[in-house]
Formats: structure tokens, sequence, C-alpha cells
């Protein structure tokens, strides 16, 4: 990293598998669902959990392709890369709305192959092929958030 840029400071240390694997489960559910990235997120080594709005709940089905999903763009064995740019320099793809007030003027833009991409200043595997299987473990849904409970099985 060069010296000179400066990011802000990140007040925890993620386990990157599952970091990551976040990145990979918010960009389906854009996909899928066409909601917004989870703004609420307990990302731990063991088990994680993220909420989504969705205006109706979804069926078992659609649970099931989420995991299936995200298993297959793992299982793609893509490069998690990282590019520094200012605010003015953003790709138009990248969604800034989560970004604290106080945000540094360099934003770090972390992509999942092509999969994924988004201002991030947490830590990341190199490759897809070190997350492990995503399991969903339970899901529930209430007044309009539906929240996914998963975790990492090594492969």
């Amino acid at each position: 990293m060069n010296d000179n840029i400066q990011l802000n400071e990140h007040n925890k240390v993620e386990y990157p598998p599952m970091h990551t694997c976040e990145h990979i489960l918010n960009q389906t559910m854009i996909r899928l669902f066409g909601c917004e990235r989870s703004r609420n997120a307990h990302i731990e080594r063991k088990k994680s959990k993220c909420d989504y709005k969705l205006p109706t709940p979804p069926t078992e089905e659609q649970i099931e392709e989420i995991e299936s999903m995200v298993n297959e763009v793992i299982s793609r064995h893509l490069p998690v890369t990282e590019e520094f740019v200012t605010r003015d320099a953003v790709p138009e793809d990248v969604d800034l709305s989560k970004l604290p007030n106080d945000a540094s003027e360099t934003l770090r833009i972390v992509r999942v192959g092509n999969y994924d991409t988004c201002a991030c200043i947490g830590t990341h595997v190199g490759n897809t092929a070190e997350i492990g299987t995503f399991k969903i473990s339970s899901h529930s849904w209430e007044e309009g958030t539906l929240r996914l409970r998963f975790k990492l099985v090594e492969k």
C-alpha cells in the first residue's frame, strides 16, 4: 500500500473468509431480490448474520437458491483484488451510501472477480477458493426484514 494513502481506521478485525463471503452474499441478494446490501451485519468466524429489507418473505426454494448461488460464485475461484481511488474517481457501480460521514478522501475498492465491487476497509481472502462452503443455518422474516444466519464449512 502506498504510504501516502490515508484510510479511516477500522474498528475490528474480521475473519477474512467470512467477510469476503459477506460481499458475495450481498451481491447475490441484490441480484436475486433487487434489495440493498445489508446495513445490519454481524460477521464472525463461527457464525454470522445479515439483515435485508424485503417486501415479502422469501420461499424455502429462494433460501436454497441464495445458498446455491453463493456457493457457485465461491467455486469459481475468483480473485479478490483492491484498488485505491479518490472520491471523484469511484467507479459508477460502487454504492457509497454506507460510507460514514467522516470517510477518508481516498477509498479502497474491493472486487470479487467480476461479481461484486464495493468500497470496504475490511480484510479479505485473495481468492474465493479460500472461503469454504457457505451454509445458511437459519432465517427469519419480520416486518420487512429478512435475517439470514450463516456459517462456513471447511471443504
